[in-house]
């Protein structure tokens, strides 16, 4: 469907964002992390707001460490 990284975004307010950009272009927002770290939160946001955009169940994540 897409290819794309994950963006960690600081924000103004100290706060940081989990966004995907894509290869196309699109960027998608997710939720805050966790002043723990913790990416739950922000990865739930991150996958509905996918499924808002492509109207998809399912997704898949892969994440490669290079």
């Amino acid at each position: 469907m897409a290819r794309g990284k994950l963006i960690l975004n600081h924000e103004e307010n100290g706060k940081t964002r989990l966004n995907l950009e894509t290869r196309g272009g699109k960027s998608i927002e997710g939720g805050l992390v966790g002043e723990d770290g913790d990416l739950a939160a922000a990865s739930n946001v991150l996958f509905q707001n996918c499924f808002n955009t492509w109207r998809m169940t399912g997704l898949t994540l892969s994440v490669v460490i290079k």
